[in-house]
């Protein structure tokens, strides 16, 4: 048995030995880890060296008018797909759905929104379309939302535009019911079996990394001009959602529900019909909400492709100029009106589906009686709508006109008081930061870009994300718009970086103050549901066509979604946490930059992963308004159709792009989802009770 040591007074111990070390040699200094940020800054600064001795040499540009043999053969492939149209079997089966799309969408118009011939008007008028719409919503949503909806669709109506309006709503309610018919079954196949789940999710991330108007060209190969390509394209792009949201709804019931059905002797699909779907209704109706505003978005764009509906004004106002900001706005406005009124509707309807299932509701006898006596009132007024003329055609009213007017005038002033001040912000923001970076990203060569973007991929996100940009820059390279390419991702980076900055300023002060969260969430919920095409117009009239456009209507439309992100993930640090950060003496600087920015780090990285993606859709639509590179490609490839396939090539590109960013940020949240050290060095410092 040993005692333990004891020291004489006035003598020091001397520190422990490791095993093996000799007596008296000191114990040789940990090596210095450099830091993340030192790589990347060691790599930002010989990339910008090297840019410097290539001095604009091996850009790879390729001017606009001028196209490859890898872009003409997408031209030459539609030219044979047009010429065979009546001998190939598969432009024979896409012509029957084209067919029958166009039936579904000229039967629909004949009800609600165009003459029905030999009938001057429509089967069902204005009133009769109000009545309906609004029993349909008392009945999924409640009164309150029910009356909302018939306002909404009233402002349409007074603001010009009901029939461009009725038929954006055909567009969308006929590509969400074709989406849940082949995605309802898809999503309950992934949710029951994991194998197709690993198969299907990998295809729905690359959907969802597509920006909207990147499925145009593609679909333009099989389907003409018109209703069919606008419906196909809006099924394209809003499936993913309601599958990756209903098939993890259904995964997510609990283990314990499932092996007790299962010992109550339950087949599979009775299990799936009296237990799973039941159970994932409220994420289910959550997906059909997500589904209905991608579809909604979509179909806007769509006018690009002589879709009917709200986006046919929305860019012949755009492509006139300045002088129509007034005619955009009130179809942008327009536009809102419907989102908001559906993505209100859709969330309703998911809370009160809960509610019910858990025994609440009201009185359901009561509702029924209200229903009915709704019911009966709609009824009424389809057939007050079939029988008068003035209830069946919307009157005309000097509503439009009069806020167009205003709009206009009013931008004329801010534009001719303020121009002074709007030259000076986008001269500086494009000589301190565009112009700098797209020298560095786009005017270097292009192997010492790719290497320097393959390093920063690994450094940021490990060898998968190097590799995931291996791929896509080397796909990128073969469609022969390096350098359009590449300054679509300055872009893309510029836009991203203010964004970041104002998300994470507001997102902190939401987190941090609870009214400051009540004025600005509705704000950003009213902002998230607005389809793309409707930031343009403000922004155009302030700052006129350019890259510095697209930039800032990409920026406003991506701030919403990065700043929630944000503010959810500050508000997630625990409150612990916070409490023990303030009792070791943190300052709310230091409570903010050192506990809960650290702390959320994840939702920051998601938030940039979204910002990212948000900005890159927004930026290819600035082509529209002079943003050049990739969206000037597309918008030149649907315009005319000998640059077609410089059109396709540009949305390869693009894709290409989103994926890469995509995957470099999510490998980034994915290795740094561990929490950071300074909570344990909190514990040595603060009683423990602050930290159970």
């Amino acid at each position: 048995m040993t005692s333990a040591p004891t020291t004489e007074p006035g003598l020091t111990t001397s520190p422990p030995q490791t095993p093996g070390e000799a007596p008296g040699r000191v114990a040789p200094r940990p090596r210095r880890v450099v830091p993340l940020w030192g790589w990347l800054v060691a790599v930002v600064v010989i990339w910008w060296v090297a840019s410097r001795i290539g001095d604009g040499r091996a850009v790879l540009y390729l001017p606009g008018q001028e196209t490859t043999d890898f872009q003409d053969r997408f031209t030459d492939l539609k030219a044979d797909l047009i010429a065979g149209r009546d001998t190939n079997v598969l432009m024979q089966v896409v012509g029957a759905v084209s067919d029958a799309f166009n039936g579904v969408v000229e039967q629909l118009q004949g009800l609600v929104s165009t003459p029905d011939l030999p009938r001057p008007v429509p089967q069902i008028g204005w009133l009769g379309v109000l009545g309906i719409a609004g029993w349909v919503s008392l009945a999924i949503a409640g009164w309150r939302h029910a009356l909302g909806t018939m306002a909404s669709l009233a402002a349409v109506g007074l603001l010009g535009y009901w029939v461009d309006g009725m038929d954006t709503l055909i567009i969308t309610f006929f590509s969400v019911a074709v989406s849940l018919a082949l995605g309802l079954p898809l999503a309950v196949w992934m949710g029951t079996s994991r194998r197709v789940n690993a198969v299907v999710t990998p295809v729905l991330d690359v959907l969802q990394t597509f920006p909207a108007f990147v499925y145009l060209a593609p679909m333009a190969l099989f389907f003409s001009l018109g209703p069919a390509i606008a419906v196909a394209v809006t099924v394209l792009y809003a499936l993913p959602p309601v599958v990756r949201i209903s098939a993890h709804a259904l995964r997510s019931v609990s283990e314990t529900t499932i092996e007790a059905t299962t010992s109550l002797g339950q087949t599979g699909w009775q299990r799936l019909i009296k237990v799973q779907l039941p159970m994932a209704r409220p994420s289910i109706i959550v997906g059909v909400n997500q589904t209905m505003m991608a579809a909604l978005s979509i179909s806007v764009i769509a006018g690009f492709v002589n879709g009917p509906g709200l986006g046919k004004p929305v860019l012949r106002a755009l492509t006139a100029g300045s002088n129509q900001v007034g005619v955009a706005f009130i179809a942008g406005a327009s536009i809102v009106f419907i989102a908001i009124m559906l993505d209100r509707v859709t969330t309703a309807a998911s809370e009160r589906s809960e509610l019910v299932a858990r025994g609440g509701g009201g009185n359901r006898r009561t509702h029924r009686i209200v229903l009915a006596v709704a019911g009966a009132a709609a009824l009424v007024s389809v057939y007050v709508s079939r029988t008068y003329f003035s209830f069946a055609e919307f009157p005309d009213t000097e509503v439009g006109p009069k806020v167009a007017e205003a709009v206009q005038s009013a931008t004329d002033w801010t534009t001719s008081h303020f121009s002074g001040l709007t030259t000076g912000v986008q001269e500086t923001v494009t000589t301190v930061f565009i112009n700098p970076l797209q020298d560095l990203v786009a005017g270097s060569p292009w192997f010492v870009t790719g290497l320097a973007l393959i390093v920063l991929s690994q450094l940021l996100a490990g060898w998968r994300g190097a590799l995931s940009s291996l791929a896509c820059l080397t796909g990128i390279y073969v469609t022969d718009l390096w350098y359009d390419a590449m300054v679509t991702l300055t872009s893309v980076l510029v836009a991203t970086l203010f964004v970041m900055v104002v998300a994470v300023v507001l997102g902190v002060w939401m987190a941090r103050r609870r009214l400051v969260d009540r004025l600005l969430r509705p704000l950003l919920d009213a902002a998230q549901v607005m389809p793309s095409f409707v930031y343009l117009i403000p922004v155009l009239a302030l700052f006129g066509p350019g890259r510095f456009t697209a930039i800032v209507a990409a920026f406003i439309y991506a701030v919403p979604v990065a700043t929630k992100l944000v503010a959810d993930g500050v508000r997630q640090v625990s409150e612990t946490t916070v409490e023990a950060a303030t009792a070791a003496g943190s300052t709310p600087w230091q409570l903010i930059t050192k506990v809960q920015l650290p702390m959320a780090r994840g939702n920051l990285v998601l938030a940039a992963n979204q910002g990212l993606l948000f900005v890159l859709a927004m930026v290819v639509i600035g082509g529209l308004v002079g943003g050049g590179a990739l969206g000037y490609d597309s918008v030149l490839g649907f315009s005319r159709g000998e640059f077609f396939g410089k059109g396709v090539s540009a949305g390869i590109a693009i894709v290409l792009l989103g994926i890469m960013v995509d995957r470099v940020a999510r490998g980034a949240a994915e290795r740094d989802r561990s929490a950071p050290g300074l909570l344990a060095r909190l514990r040595t410092r603060t009683p423990a009770h602050h930290l159970s």
